[in-house]
């Protein structure tokens, strides 16, 4: 960790930043797997507001 003292003898402690790497593309396995787990959560989600709305 990197430390500096100012002149008032305040501690600045400075974290380490992570190395920096570019987001690759989503192949086409991958945004398949995307596309169902929002199909999945859209009827998740409508399934639960449309319960909440029959049961009140």
């Amino acid at each position: 960790m990197y430390t500096t003292i100012n002149e008032a003898g305040v501690l600045n402690n400075y974290a380490n930043e992570p190395k920096m790497y570019y987001a690759t593309y989503p192949n086409k396995e991958q945004q398949r797997q995307y596309a169902l787990q929002g199909a999945f959560a859209t009827l998740l989600v409508t399934t639960l507001v449309l319960v909440a709305l029959g049961i009140s």
